[in-house]
């Protein structure tokens, strides 16, 4: 019935009319006037409806013939979704308002493009994958270039824009190959047709499926759009790419190839494994030259989601287990960690050179504090939060006889470990010199502190996010 359908897929359904009303409201209105009003509007929905998903039930419902998955796996990705997109959209107001940037369009493009990662991480179908992730994308190719003014900011949303669509192609003629040898595009089909040994058409179409979501979680070697996107966009459109969108896109990861290729872990874990490792080592060895500090956290993005592919290329419940929790913790520390950045300013200019923060110590104290156990969580020391991430994918990696991939995780984290820590040297022992001046607003200051205090007090039971994720875990395997 159309009505059990409609039921299922509600959350999706009001914020995509949610975004559709507003965007007429806003014309009809006078435009940007309504832009403040927007922004806040759109975040408290999206907050209500992650509450609401997340106190929704453990049980599972599809819609649309088994196209549309809402299970605890779905359930708890969106609620990750959901709530970082409302704080860095809430962040973004008075960073845009500064610089002259604040237009309605953002709130609705941002909400357009939740609502596409909303219905990738529930897709049980070629079909629905490939509609919830163009949705996502075209939503992102725009606010990428939202800087209009600037050759940088265009330049970033024309890379994306040209190696995404390159992705999408790839992804297509995957799908396209799987449909061919699977004679479906629905998930549980394909999983039938794979079998237990799958036919080598049906592998070559997932690899060019692997190679799309590649691009999508940026692994090398599918990455060389993201430090040029993440450095040329508005910070706030930056903070939101490393957040929302990599946790979707990891999630989608996970549902195509525990739902569709989940017999054959073997086929494709070994890929996975590959694409891991070159990650890890790229994002940690190529983020130590760099100076720009939103570069420097694009490489760090890199490797960190060749950490959480590692949790994939387990193969295993548990892996996948390990891979949510990485993600909501990765997730957190860079709410935390953009708030910071986006006030990193000397008289009303953003600044983004690390050097900037020479002694930041002694006119800011309490922040950089803060940013300094981000920076710490983020390296995967202990015993902050950050650490049990790490330590729950390479035990994730060595249950599945994967020792390997865990000392080539464990030698990559040290390597890493270098460049948070430069940050924090500047900040506590650099050379004095002209101080940042960036007033922080009460938003962003709650971001920071919040981000810094769930590093530090997670450590006891990590907020109970470790069983639900492995219900969550579960309901993607079963």
């Amino acid at each position: 019935m159309i009505g059990n359908d409609l039921n299922v897929i509600l959350p999706e359904l009001v914020l995509a009319v949610f975004a559709m009303a507003a965007l007429m409201f806003a014309v009809y209105r006078g435009k940007d006037a309504e832009a403040p009003m927007l922004i806040w509007a759109t975040a408290i929905l999206m907050a209500g409806l992650g509450a609401w998903i997340g106190l929704s039930g453990d049980t599972t419902h599809t819609a649309f013939n088994g196209a549309f998955i809402n299970d605890g796996f779905a359930r708890f990705s969106k609620v990750i979704i959901l709530f970082s997109a409302a704080i860095v959209l809430l962040m973004s107001q008075d960073y845009l308002t500064r610089n002259n940037l604040l237009q309605f369009e953002f709130p609705i493009l941002v909400a357009l493009a939740v609502v596409g990662m909303m219905m990738m991480v529930s897709a049980g179908d070629l079909m629905a994958l490939y509609m919830g992730l163009e949705l996502q994308s075209l939503s992102l190719y725009v606010i990428a270039a939202f800087r209009r003014d600037s050759v940088r900011s265009t330049e970033a949303g024309l890379k994306y824009f040209v190696l995404g669509a390159l992705s999408s192609g790839l992804l297509l003629y995957g799908a396209s190959l799987i449909y061919g040898y699977a004679g479906t595009t629905a998930f549980t089909g394909i999983a039938e047709a794979a079998g237990q040994e799958m036919p080598l058409g049906l592998l070559i179409g997932l690899v060019f499926l692997i190679t799309g979501l590649a691009f999508k979680v940026s692994a090398v070697p599918f990455h060389m759009w993201t430090p040029d996107v993440y450095e040329g966009s508005p910070t706030p459109v930056t903070a939101f790419f490393a957040t929302a969108p990599k946790a979707a896109a990891m999630a989608l990861f996970a549902r195509v190839m525990f739902d569709a290729f989940g017999g054959v872990t073997s086929d494709w874990g070994q890929i996975v494994a590959l694409l891991s490792v070159l990650s890890m080592f790229l994002g940690a060895i190529a983020a130590i030259g760099q100076t720009n500090i939103k570069r420097l956290m694009a490489f760090s993005s890199i490797s960190h989601m060749g950490f959480a592919l590692m949790g994939l290329a387990a193969g295993s419940a548990f892996g996948v287990q390990a891979m949510l929790i990485y993600m909501a913790i990765y997730v957190t520390m860079n709410v935390g960690v953009f708030a910071f950045i986006l006030n990193m300013e000397r008289d009303g200019q953003a600044i983004t050179d690390i050097n900037s923060l020479n002694m930041y110590s002694r006119t800011e104290p309490l922040r950089a504090a803060a940013m300094m156990v981000l920076l710490f969580s983020l390296a995967g020391i202990p015993p902050l939060v950050g650490f049990f991430g790490k330590l729950y994918v390479l035990q994730a990696a060595v249950d599945a006889n994967l020792v390997w991939l865990a000392v080539a995780g464990v030698i990559a984290s040290v390597i890493g470990a270098y460049y948070y820590l430069r940050i924090i040297y500047l900040m506590y022992f650099g050379e004095a010199g002209e101080a940042l001046d960036g007033k922080m607003p009460a938003v962003h200051w709650v971001a920071l502190m919040g981000a810094a205090f769930v590093m530090l007090a997670g450590i006891v039971n990590l907020f109970g996010v470790e069983s639900l994720a492995a219900a969550a875990a579960q309901t993607l395997l079963n």
